[in-house]
């Protein structure tokens, strides 16, 4: 009974700790003008949800990218749902790509990251800048979307560390009683 608490207590913590991070994350990526290069900014939410779902498994993963993509539909003041849906969808698949396909690495992870990053902003830019007959779509395009995704990868690196440290404290040996 105690083993049962114990592993219980211990899941809870390390779902606090993402969610204490991935808050932290949104207050980084909301913040204006922080970490700004010209119009574009590292993605935090996005590399955050990418690395939980790489150490935490497909399901765990999808629910909480979709969790991340909520918050970060909230506080982009958008269309609720969308961001969300794509991050459960993008966690999904890295999750299973990295077990099948993949060694659990920071270069493959960099990169897989970064093309979840390209994937998600040529969408946004997509459907909120090309479709709606903005004028400069490429333009915007080079100066938005391929700066930020390069922008996100420092970031991705870090969050990639961290959650493995997370991952890491508060694994559960099933041996142990």
């Amino acid at each position: 009974m105690e083993s049962r608490r114990k592993r219980s207590r211990s899941q809870l913590f390390k779902w606090g700790c993402y969610g204490l991070l991935m808050l932290l994350c949104t207050v980084l990526q909301t913040t204006p003008g922080l970490f700004q290069l010209g119009n574009a900014k590292p993605l935090w939410l996005l590399p955050l949800a990418l690395a939980a779902a790489v150490f935490e498994g497909e399901f765990a993963g999808a629910l909480f990218g979709a969790v991340c993509g909520l918050m970060w539909d909230y506080t982009a003041g958008r269309t609720i749902g969308m961001l969300a849906l794509e991050l459960m969808i993008l966690c999904f698949a890295l999750s299973a790509v990295v077990q099948l396909y993949f060694k659990t690495s920071v270069p493959n992870f960099l990169l897989l990251n970064t093309l979840g990053a390209m994937v998600v902003l040529t969408l946004d830019w997509l459907f909120f800048y090309y479709m709606p007959g903005y004028s400069g779509p490429v333009v915007r395009y080079l100066s938005f979307v391929l700066p930020s995704a390069v922008l996100t990868i420092p970031v991705s690196w870090l969050l990639f560390r961290v959650a493995k440290r997370i991952s890491e404290e508060f694994k559960i040996d099933n041996g142990v009683v």
